[in-house]
């Protein structure tokens, strides 16, 4: 892979696709329909999916393209793909709190190497460079990247008084049975991939979902989390999140700094 020219693809791809979802975001109304599992899809989902996957065949043709729009037509998984979620936080897009995020991914060997998560209505941009560090951009607009600081994760945590990240549509007893395990500082609530991000930047410590996610929803969040120092985990046993596996689903998570020691179930 050609890392230098993924990394301004899918800038560009991801930025588009957030002009175009502010659009619909920004009118009176948008229509809300149910998908087969019953989750929320609206025009912005569909359009964005559209702008994207038109991008990501025409710059890498050869490399599969997987989306949750399309996870329909999905078949076996692939070793390398590319992964999309073209509007992740659909509820919260709906339900107009801005907390929601286009998520576009490079996988290969079950490894999400590279990532961009772009949320619009925040004007955060985050995305790992060609050699892999992650970066964010301040007022990202049009195609030259405008001033990008390097992001990391918190390197010394203090396991007394964590800074914990949870689900705003998901958060559940389980959930807070898990952070009621952890000297915790401080909490607070995002929606989407933007949860990997605070990781990611040192604005929270630790991240754990024990509830069901798909590869689209998590893998560019996790490339950006990588890429500055932080890891995801299973949450059964500790061992690495893979991508790649059949049916595209994940198990329960968890994302931290590293310097976080993490409880035994």
């Amino acid at each position: 892979m050609e890392f230098d020219r993924l990394t301004v693809e899918m800038r560009r791809l991801a930025l588009q696709a957030g002009a175009k979802i502010m659009e619909i975001y920004e009118a009176e109304d948008f229509e809300v329909r149910a998908k087969s599992d019953d989750s929320p899809v609206t025009a912005a989902d569909e359009a964005a999916d559209a702008l994207i996957s038109a991008g990501l065949r025409e710059a890498f043709p050869d490399v599969t393209l997987v989306t949750e729009e399309q996870a329909a037509t999905h078949g076996l998984t692939a070793r390398t793909f590319l992964i999309v979620d073209p509007l992740d936080g659909t509820k919260e897009f709906v339900q107009r709190r801005g907390d929601f995020t286009v998520n576009i991914a490079y996988v290969e060997d079950g490894v999400p190497l590279r990532g961009v998560v772009y949320a619009p209505a925040k004007g955060r941009l985050f995305y790992t460079t060609a050699d892999g560090r992650s970066v964010e951009e301040q007022a990202p607009f049009g195609d030259a990247p405008g001033e990008v600081a390097a992001i990391g994760v918190n390197p010394m945590p203090d396991n007394r008084a964590l800074m914990v990240v949870a689900s705003k549509s998901h958060r559940d007893a389980a959930t807070d049975n898990y952070i009621g395990q952890y000297g915790v500082r401080d909490m607070t609530s995002a929606g989407s991939s933007l949860k990997f991000c605070l990781v990611a930047t040192g604005e929270a410590d630790l991240y754990p979902r024990l509830g069901r996610t798909m590869e689209w929803d998590t893998a560019a969040g996790d490339a950006v989390l990588r890429g500055a120092g932080g890891e995801v985990v299973r949450f059964d046993d500790h061992t690495s999140l893979t991508y790649g596996k059949p049916g595209y689903e994940n198990p329960f998570f968890i994302a931290f700094a590293p310097g976080v020691l993490l409880v035994k179930e």
